[in-house]
């Protein structure tokens, strides 16, 4: 897995080939590039994920890049802690638009 420096992208127009939102509760947001041959989570400069706050919050970080495809999947665990059915094993995507204004 490649580290993607939000400080790097924030600094130049970077050419995306897949962005993908990763959804988690409580407004919590990681986003994984795929930039050619590289491929990995944007890391903040402390060398943790970077945590986004909302959709609009991404949006308006990536908004000087060209994203060629963009996504958002899902993950809770909170399905079988109530008795739900396990997980799938392929996650759903849906479609995530980077249009501003949102």
């Amino acid at each position: 897995m490649y580290k993607f420096l939000f400080s790097d992208i924030a600094e130049r127009a970077m050419p995306i080939d897949y962005l993908e939102v990763q959804s988690f509760e409580m407004n919590v947001y990681l986003v994984q590039l795929t930039v050619g041959d590289k491929h990995g989570l944007v890391y903040d400069n402390k060398d943790r994920p970077m945590r986004f706050f909302s959709a609009g919050h991404i949006r308006e970080a990536f908004a000087h890049c060209q994203v060629a495809q963009s996504v958002m999947v899902h993950d809770t665990p909170y399905e079988e802690m109530i008795g739900g059915p396990p997980k799938a094993s392929q996650q759903m995507a849906l479609p995530f638009s980077m249009t501003l204004p949102y």
